[in-house]
C-alpha cells in the first residue's frame, strides 16, 4: 500500500476568497472540485454561478469564507457580452437549438444606444430555463433538457450601466454593469425582442464581481498547470472583501468576547450610520464576522474564526 500523500503546508485555518477567471467549456462546479483537489480538502463554494460557455470571474470561498457566500453573491458585476442579432435559441445563446431566424433591421449607433437605455434601472426579467434555480426540487436546466418547461414569475433586478462597445453587421458588444441576480442572456434576448429580429448571446465574460476583476484572477490555464496548491494560498484575498463597501464596526475587548460568543452589542451611532449588513472587527483588528445593525446595537449574522491576526492599525 502507498503512503499517503503529505497534506501541503499552508497557513493554520487559512481562509479567504481566491478569484478564478473560468475558462469557455468548464462548469463553475468543475473550477470548484478542481480547486478543491488542489488545495486537498477544504470547505469551499463559489459565489455565483457562470454558464459552461461563459468566461471570466469566478469568486472561490475558501474555508471559513464560505459562510460569506450570500455577500458575494449579493455584489454587483460586470460584463462583456458580444449579442448575434436575427436569432433565437431556446438557451438565449448560441449553444442552445435555433427556435427562429429574423431578418436584422438596419441600426445606427445612436438609435442602438437609445434602446439600451430604455433597459437600465429596475426593470423585469423571467429567468430562462436554462437556468440553475429550483422548481420542486431540481434545477431548472434540468428540466429544460428533459424538453419541459414550467411558468417562471417575473423578478425585480437592477441594471445599472449598458455601455455600447461596438455593433457590426448583424451583432453588437456591450459592456452591463447590474445587480445580483440579473440574467445577460435574458436582457440580450429582451433586446432582440425589442428589436424585433431577436437576439442571442455569442461570447459572454464576467469582468468584475465586487473587487474582485480579470487583473486579480487566477487563470483557468494557470490552475491546470499546477500539480499542488500550495502557490495558492498567496492569492486568497481576504474573507472582508467579500462584504466590499459595507460599514465597519469596531468592537472592544469586552464587546468582542460578547459578540463572538453570539450574543447583540451596543455601539455609539453617528449621524451617518445606517442601518443594515456591516463589517465587526475585534480589537485586534481581526475581521470578526458580519453583524446586523439597527440603531445602536449590532446584531451577530456570521461568526468568522479564521481570519489570520492583523497589524494593530484599523481598517477603515
Amino acid at each position: 500500500m502507498s503512503a499517503a500523500a503529505p497534506r501541503m503546508p499552508r497557513l493554520a485555518n487559512a481562509s479567504g476568497v481566491l478569484p478564478v477567471d473560468k475558462g469557455a467549456g468548464v462548469t463553475s462546479f468543475q473550477v470548484v472540485a478542481h480547486v478543491r483537489r488542489l488545495l486537498r480538502g477544504p470547505k469551499l463554494g463559489h459565489g455565483g454561478t457562470l454558464d459552461p460557455d461563459a468566461t471570466g470571474v469566478l469568486p472561490l470561498l475558501v474555508g471559513e469564507a464560505t459562510k460569506l457566500m450570500p455577500y458575494v453573491a449579493d455584489l454587483d458585476k460586470e460584463y462583456l457580452a458580444a449579442v448575434r442579432l436575427g436569432v433565437v435559441t431556446d438557451t438565449q445563446d448560441l449553444s442552445g437549438a435555433v427556435l427562429a431566424t429574423r431578418p436584422v433591421p438596419a441600426l445606427d449607433v445612436p438609435a442602438l444606444q437609445a434602446l439600451l437605455a430604455r433597459f437600465v434601472g429596475e426593470i423585469e426579467q423571467v429567468p430562462p430555463m436554462y437556468s440553475a434555480l429550483h422548481h420542486e426540487g431540481k434545477r431548472l436546466y434540468e428540466i429544460a433538457r428533459e424538453g419541459g418547461t414550467v411558468d417562471r414569475p417575473a423578478r425585480r433586478v437592477r441594471v445599472h450601466e449598458i455601455a455600447l462597445e461596438s455593433l457590426s453587421a448583424g451583432e453588437f458588444t456591450m459592456r452591463v454593469r447590474c445587480g445580483s441576480g440579473t440574467y445577460v442572456r435574458t436582457l440580450a434576448a429582451d433586446v432582440g425582442e425589442a428589436l424585433g429580429c431577436g437576439a442571442a448571446i455569442a461570447r459572454l465574460a464576467r469582468t468584475r464581481v465586487g473587487p474582485y476583476d480579470l487583473a486579480s484572477a487566477v487563470s483557468w490555464d494557470e490552475l491546470q498547470g499546477l500539480r499542488d496548491g500550495s502557490a495558492l494560498w498567496d492569492r486568497l484575498r481576504p474573507p472582508d472583501s467579500a462584504l466590499d463597501g459595507r460599514p465597519a464596526v469596531h468592537l472592544d475587548g469586552g464587546q468582542s468576547r460578547v459578540f463572538t460568543h453570539g450574543q447583540s452589542v451596543s455601539v455609539p451611532a453617528a449621524p451617518h450610520d445606517a442601518d443594515g449588513v456591516v463589517r465587526v472587527y475585534g480589537a485586534d483588528g481581526r475581521f470578526t464576522g458580519v453583524g446586523l445593525r439597527r440603531g445602536v446595537t449590532v446584531k451577530p449574522e456570521r461568526l468568522l474564526h479564521a481570519d489570520p491576526a492583523r497589524p494593530s492599525v484599523l481598517p477603515v
